[in-house]
């Protein structure tokens, strides 16, 4: 379980192709002392697990259902990536509760300045549709947001400048791919609702 606060920014350094699955490797300063085999992180807010360790070099495995569900496999060597260690108890849960089982990947649709900050708007995959609402929180590319606005297809958050500074969302673009992870608690109202028809 992740809380969707960006604690490093690292570097996509090697892809190697396993089978139907592909070997990560992620260059990363992550604080919170030696990162342990079979840890968990999220990178770009899908949770993978650490199955190497080397200095800063951190290797993965993805398997085919997160590289079809994640933009993880469309990444080019060299791009930055957002990381957080998995929540331990009592730490401070500042965003919201991030599962890192990315749902779908989303399109940018438009990126406008807005005074120091940034509002991004992205589009809404069809089935995810109901679990977002304005004001509830969205975890894009690993962040934990709030939906500042709601359309019918579409949903923005406001980024503020530390967020910029701070992950990878100050390089996005229009047309760019995210990651996207709705609220948890918005999948269990939903499914309670679908089972009383």
């Amino acid at each position: 379980m992740f809380s969707g606060i960006v604690q490093t920014v690292g570097t996509l350094v090697q892809r190697e192709s396993v089978g139907l699955g592909q070997r990560l490797t992620v260059q990363a300063q992550v604080p919170g002392g030696p990162l342990a085999l079979g840890e968990s992180v999220a990178i770009n807010g899908a949770c993978l697990t650490v199955e190497t360790v080397e200095g800063e070099s951190l290797r993965f495995f993805c398997s085919r259902e997160t590289l079809e569900r994640t933009t993880l496999g469309l990444l080019p060597v060299g791009s930055k990536v957002n990381v957080e260690r998995a929540l331990r108890v009592g730490d401070l849960l500042g965003g919201h509760w991030v599962s890192g089982h990315v749902d779908a990947k989303a399109r940018v649709l438009a990126v406008r300045r807005e005074g120091e900050g940034v509002v991004v708007r992205c589009e809404i995959p069809k089935k995810l549709s109901p679990e977002i609402a304005e004001k509830g929180s969205v975890a894009v590319d690993g962040v934990s947001l709030t939906v500042s606005r709601l359309g019918g297809s579409w949903f923005e958050v406001s980024l503020v400048p530390f967020t910029l500074q701070q992950t990878t969302l100050g390089q996005l673009r229009p047309g760019a791919l995210v990651n996207l992870e709705t609220d948890l608690l918005a999948k269990y109202v939903r499914r309670v609702l679908a089972e009383r028809g």
